[in-house]
């Protein structure tokens, strides 16, 4: 008996024309006999299906479509172990606020809880995970259940970030009545606007054109505020921190920009604008024992980044870019009461510092292993690259040398949730969604093993990504920390695998860098090769801002070991 035709009236088939009716172009995904129903009907469609080797890759990319397109990514994914491989993705979107929707498939339902192949609950799995996850079980809720979802995900009404849809296969074959194939359905969805309130915009352009040494510190919900976070950062003569959220969002030539001088502004505002950024650990969770006394102003479209750890003075619910552009109507022609001298000095030392770096990462000597220092490719690569190219950063040790080494107009990295191993799915789905950009995945040899095997999507998909291995054969970081921590380093050093070889394999162009004079030329030609790949060996004697924060052995009340010592004096009142 062959397997039954796929009716174009079937849910699957209303799936597929309504992720076409969102501007859906591509689908990430694993097949399995579960969804093969859906999987037919998107390629019916005209839907592109980028199939990957792991569903947690098949998320990554589905995550990094949606944080560069600014609208939907969508994956999907098999039964059992396709939903359980995925998980690690939908949390990393989960933490991320990323618009990720994530389609499987399920048993037929008279085979439900017999024992059935992959029959499992997905849905109890991934709830805390996600904005919203149903099994839909009646053909006639489809469409309400996919509009629903995609909703949920783009944040209307709510907080933005990834949902869970599942179809029993014989409802993903069964006909949706003609009168449930409502026209509305079908009519795009995008995040909505949010606008401020009179009051409150009010209220913050008077904090903020009073204060003397304001602060501006940009997250997710600043994309698409590019132009009005510039513009209130030169009107108000504030200083300006970027996060990996919104890193590229203004120009590092802006005055306000003060990046390398990170510790010092949080410690000297005495007052605090957040846009769309929550104030987690990679700010000290807003704690006085690292802000002193400023007062903060808080714009957020949702509330997981409009109140969390510290209050504001001000809080505004609202789309930042409206929330901001309001402000500057507001203010008028208000002169700001900024102390200019402060602003121009952290700009100074800023420029300073940033060039001492750049200069440093060119004549970063080696290791005593005669290895070079993980600054020499990236210094290669800054000035090997175009000024507008994706830069996507993965690692522990060597994604802090990136972080602050490789500066990007556009950029993805692991995130809060420390998801490492997201690059090459991330560079794979960045160039393909970006074809007229350069995208470049500087990542370590421990990260980039998570999804080694993605190598292999680019080439067949002709996804022209270069992926740059910094190869020190371990867990840097970890090793430093067991060493002086510990004495002893347990599980944590690695081979100095050829990951080139295993490129090369796969019809990758790829080249194997040992010496830092063969850099440029190495990086001249995978640029030209691409998708290429470049395993470059660096020294794992390279000693991290990370590695020496305190970051790897995890303070008790901070991150780092200076805010966590902060952060009990300021408890005890000393």
């Amino acid at each position: 008996m062959s397997a039954p035709v796929i009716h174009e009236q079937s849910v699957a088939a209303l799936i597929a024309r309504y992720l076409k009716s969102q501007g859906v172009k591509r689908v990430y995904g694993l097949c399995g006999g579960h969804i093969m129903p859906i999987w037919m009907r998107l390629d019916a469609e005209g839907i592109q299906i980028i199939d990957v080797r792991d569903e947690r890759a098949a998320v990554y990319m589905a995550h990094a479509e949606a944080d560069l397109s600014g609208g939907l990514g969508v994956a999907l994914v098999t039964a059992g172990p396709g939903v359980t491989n995925a998980i690690t993705g939908i949390a990393n979107a989960h933490v991320s606020r990323a618009p990720v929707l994530v389609l499987s498939g399920l048993p037929p339902m008279a085979q439900e809880n017999r024992g059935a192949l992959q029959d499992i609950v997905h849905t109890d799995m991934v709830r805390s995970i996600t904005r919203y996850a149903r099994t839909v079980r009646h053909a006639d809720l489809a469409l309400q259940e996919i509009d629903e979802a995609v909703s949920r995900a783009l944040g209307q009404g709510g907080e933005p970030g990834p949902v869970y849809l599942d179809f029993p296969v014989d409802v993903s074959r069964a006909r949706v009545c003609a009168a449930m194939q409502m026209p509305e359905r079908f009519s795009p969805r995008a995040a909505l606007e949010i606008p401020p309130l009179d009051d409150a915009i009010r209220a913050a352009v008077d904090l903020l054109w009073s204060a003397k040494r304001p602060l501006v510190i940009s997250g997710r919900g600043a994309k698409g505020a590019g132009k009005a976070l510039c513009e209130l950062l030169s009107r108000v003569g504030a200083a300006y921190l970027d996060t990996g959220e919104s890193k590229g969002l203004v120009p590092e030539s802006h005055s306000s920009v003060v990046a390398a001088m990170r510790g010092t502004v949080m410690q000297q505002a005495d007052l605090v604008l957040t846009v769309g950024r929550r104030l987690d650990f990679q700010l000290a969770y807003g704690s006085p024992s690292v802000f002193g006394d400023a007062k903060f102003i808080r714009i957020a479209d949702c509330a997981a980044e409009l109140r969390d750890n510290r209050r504001g003075e001000v809080e505004i619910l609202a789309t930042g870019r409206l929330a901001l552009e309001a402000m500057l109507e507001v203010a008028g022609s208000r002169t700001s009461a900024v102390d200019a001298s402060w602003t121009a000095g952290l700009r100074s030392k800023h420029l300073e510092r940033s060039k001492k770096l750049a200069d440093s990462m060119r004549d970063a000597p080696p290791g005593s292993d005669g290895l070079m220092h993980p600054n020499r490719v990236l210094a290669a690569l800054r000035d090997a690259l175009p000024e507008d190219a994706v830069v996507v950063a993965d690692g522990g040790d060597f994604l802090s040398f990136a972080r602050v080494g490789l500066p990007a107009s556009t950029y993805l990295d692991p995130g809060s949730l420390g998801c490492i191993g997201v690059g090459t799915p991330f560079g794979v789905a960045a160039s393909l969604v970006c074809p007229d950009k350069t995208v470049v995945v500087a990542t370590g040899d421990g990260a980039f093993g998570f999804n080694a095997m993605e190598i292999d999507t680019a080439v067949r998909h002709k996804a022209p990504v270069l992926v740059v291995v910094a190869n020190n054969g371990s867990w840097a970081i970890e090793v430093r920390d067991q060493q002086e921590t510990h004495g002893k380093v347990v599980g944590t050093r690695l081979q100095f695998s050829d990951h080139a070889a295993m490129a090369r394999a796969f019809g990758m162009y790829a080249e194997r860098v040992e010496r830092a004079e063969d850099l440029e030329g190495a990086i001249e030609r995978a640029m030209a090769n691409r998708p290429a790949l470049l395993d470059i060996l660096v020294t794992p004697e390279a000693v991290s801002s990370d590695a020496k924060s305190g970051l790897a052995w995890v303070p008790d009340l901070q991150p780092l070991s200076a805010w966590d010592e902060a952060e009990q004096r300021w408890r005890l009142g000393e």
